[in-house]
């Protein structure tokens, strides 16, 4: 099947910068998109920021210009650079990966097991 590791979390102080990244490998026909999402301690799951095949991006409005995805289709890798960090950004990050199997088994989603990012001074 897919597997989906991250790595390059840690702790930094408020302002500071951490740069994520994550790899997909396995069985895959085609990558459709990758994504981070976050979850803070007693909190849903949400989406940080998503990049698609060809490049379109999508953020969340609490780290749009602070947060930038940027992905490497050859290598099924998908990073997350970011800035001006804040202590409310401290949560585990999943890295998740949407892909086509094969032509006929398509839009699988397969999930990391996170990596933990704490803003604290």
């Amino acid at each position: 099947q897919v597997q989906v590791v991250e790595s390059g979390g840690g702790l930094v102080q408020p302002g500071g910068s951490l740069r994520l990244s994550c790899v997909a490998s396995g069985s895959i026909f085609r990558m459709n998109h990758m994504g981070w999402y976050r979850q803070a301690p007693g909190k849903e799951r949400d989406l940080v920021a998503v990049i698609t095949s060809d490049g379109s991006t999508n953020y969340a409005d609490s780290v749009k210009g602070r947060f930038t995805i940027s992905g490497d289709n050859a290598k099924n890798m998908v990073y997350l650079q970011m800035n001006s960090l804040k202590p409310e950004d401290t949560a585990v990050y999943y890295c998740n990966a949407n892909v086509d199997l094969n032509s006929y088994n398509r839009n699988y989603s397969y999930w990391g097991s996170g990596t933990q990012v704490t803003v604290s001074s």
